[in-house]
């Protein structure tokens, strides 16, 4: 089983419409990626986020499905390119097998 956690901080002029259009989005490639296992995301209510304001979790079986499927994914590009980089000041990814 293979996690992709993703940490997003906003930039300051990024609007709360912007924001909850790509969540929306977001919570939409699960219907579009059958790999996906698992999808989640949410604000951060956590004072230790080190300003990250924003998480996803994406699960999947392996890790090609992660680098294979998911990520060159034209759904997945389109969200990339178009609601995420635009309204993203910072972001960390990290990518992990559960042991």
């Amino acid at each position: 089983m293979i996690e992709h956690l993703v940490l997003f901080k906003w930039k300051a002029d990024a609007s709360p419409d912007a924001i909850a259009s790509l969540v929306d989005a977001l919570k939409g490639l699960k219907a579009q990626i059958p790999e996906i296992l698992y999808l989640s995301c949410g604000d951060n209510f956590s004072d230790r986020s080190q300003g990250f304001q924003f998480g996803l979790i994406v699960r999947f079986q392996s890790r090609d499905h992660l680098e294979k499927i998911y990520q060159p994914h034209p759904a997945h590009q389109q969200v990339l390119h178009n609601l995420i980089l635009p309204i993203t000041a910072d972001l960390l990814a990290v990518d992990y097998q559960v042991l």
